[in-house]
């Protein structure tokens, strides 16, 4: 029996002869989703450490900040270029290189003795290890057949999914039971594995050095300026005060000139950095807005819930990962239940059950108290966790289900690049909003604690008492008692809004959810250039 599917002497993969896979291709693609698997989950691993880091390098606040963005700055850069370097150099020596590039980095930023040499490693580990990501979505639905597609497709939502929701949880319990320096250690051994998998065993395309001639070096210095400076933007640009900072004022005008030049090369040059004629196709066009969305959604509550748990809880690292857990439970298990679904429903009833999940657990959490505790967080992150792969695992497949073999590489670089900008975007609304609501929240708070309020002056008088017994000047720190339950409750009071907001935008993507074709069938099970 042949296998499913042959390379053509132009690089191309015949459609398959027959439903059985090659072994051979099901180890290779469980490396690639391996590697993809360490790609993602290094944005979020260093996000409970670092104030660990922060220690064992001597930066500042805002310097260890960029722990986390150099890597995703170049990350975001490389992702869509990654669709032109596999048609340039095949997949195999992409992926490869990249797993290789990827392991040398997280060894050297483990070495990393100052600021400094840490963040240009974690550029450079971001960057390589960007091109692993779009490679994996693009195998899925190239070599595997339709037939395959509701095991392949839950398989690679739940990876790009659980990856970054479970990575607070690790990186708390490596830097609790280790040193920092084992959130990039662990790296090394799984890397050379994928390295040396993915390379031995890739044989999906070949490549085609003739389009190096063509190559648009303006485009991509263009596209990452355009791409670089927006994600500054969009991750310091609270932090600074927006256009208060000069800095980002200059990444504003940066952006918007690398914008404008980028997409004029996309449309004029035989050979661009990036195809954007995948855009065309509805159904991929729809699906690249919702995996937008569903970024905001991803990357925002895993930044919301540890900010909630840290600041108004106190918890730990350790304690925020262990809480976070159940997310990365739920998601796990929901998985072969998304794709079974997958094969009897409508994809866009599917969605709108997933949307609908998803506004009902952000609802629950308007309700939210500073009592709160892993319990009254249990049913919100169930659903959170739930209905986030019944909804990637159907705009997956109508995404990129559809498409021709010739823009699969293309379109699955843009469509990895659509989740990722949905999470630098919706960060970037939530820290507004946490920070402006919280003022005007604390401003309208303290405007009743006033000393002609007879039950703040109660309130005062009584916590005050209790100090003065234990020798302590009671009244000062009753009002610094008093200023900081304002804060609190202010604080409180803007993750109700933001809550709120996430649960109207859910609900939104439910009506949505109706513009979309259902798609008549899964296209080819084909790849090429």
């Amino acid at each position: 029996m042949a296998t499913a599917g042959t390379v053509t002497a132009g690089g191309g993969i015949a459609a398959p002869a027959a439903e059985r896979m090659d072994p051979k291709r099901i180890v290779a693609f469980f490396a690639m989703v391996f590697g993809m698997f360490m790609s993602i989950l290094d944005i979020q691993i260093v996000s409970a450490s670092l104030a660990e880091i922060q220690a064992g390098l001597g930066a500042g606040s805002d310097e260890v900040a960029w722990v986390q963005t150099s890597y995703l700055i170049a990350e975001v850069i490389m992702i869509p270029l990654s669709g032109a370097l596999a048609r340039i150099l095949s997949t195999r020596v992409l992926f490869a290189f990249s797993a290789a590039g990827f392991t040398m980095a997280s060894a050297l930023a483990a070495t990393a003795t100052n600021i400094e040499q840490m963040i240009v490693y974690r550029a450079i580990q971001g960057f390589i290890g960007g091109g692993m990501i779009p490679s994996v979505f693009a195998a899925a639905f190239t070599i595997f057949p339709p037939s395959k597609r509701a095991i392949v497709s839950p398989i690679i939502g739940l990876v790009a999914t659980l990856a970054p929701t479970i990575g607070p949880t690790i990186g708390g319990y490596i830097s609790h039971a280790m040193s920092w320096h084992w959130l990039f250690l662990i790296n090394v051994v799984p890397g050379i594995i994928v390295t040396a998998l993915t390379w031995s065993l890739i044989d999906f395309d070949k490549p085609d050095h003739s389009l190096l001639k063509k190559f648009d070096w303006w485009g991509l210095l263009t596209m990452a300026v355009f791409l670089g400076s927006m994600e500054y933007v969009l991750e310091e640009g609270n932090n600074k005060d927006w256009f208060g900072d000069e800095h980002i004022v200059m990444g504003t005008v940066a952006m918007v000139i690398g914008g404008l030049i980028f997409f004029y090369r996309v449309f004029k040059v035989d050979f661009p950095v990036v195809d954007l004629r995948a855009f065309s196709n509805r159904n991929f066009a729809f699906g690249s807005l919702f995996s937008f969305i569903m970024g905001v959604g991803l990357y925002g509550l895993t930044y919301l819930y540890p900010l909630y748990l840290g600041r108004i809880r106190g918890y730990d690292s350790l304690m925020i990962g262990e809480t976070m857990f159940v997310s990365g439970a739920a998601m796990f298990f929901t998985a072969p239940v998304a794709g079974a679904l997958s094969t009897k429903l409508d994809p866009r009833v599917m969605m709108m059950i997933g949307f609908a999940g998803f506004a009902t657990g952000t609802y629950l959490m308007t309700g939210v108290t500073a009592d709160w505790d892993f319990y009254e967080l249990l049913i919100p992150q169930i659903l959170r966790g739930c209905s986030l792969m019944l909804c990637m695992v159907p705009i997956n497949n109508i995404a990129l289900g559809t498409l021709p073999p010739d823009r699969m590489k293309n379109a699955s670089g843009l469509f990895n690049l659509t989740r990722n900008l949905g999470g630098a975007v919706g960060l970037a609304i939530i820290n507004t909003m946490l920070t402006q609501r919280s003022d005007e929240h604390y401003a309208r708070l303290s405007e009743h604690i006033t000393w002609s309020n007879p039950e703040a002056l109660d309130w005062l008088s009584s916590v005050g008492a209790n100090y003065d017994s234990y020798g302590l000047d009671g009244s000062v720190t009753a009002i610094k008692k008093l200023s900081g339950l304002v804060t609190q409750q202010s604080w409180l009071l803007s993750f109700m809004d933001v809550f709120m907001g996430l649960t109207l935008l859910f609900s939104a993507l439910i009506f949505l959810t109706l513009l979309i074709k259902k798609p008549s069938s899964a296209g080819p099970a084909g790849g090429g250039h």
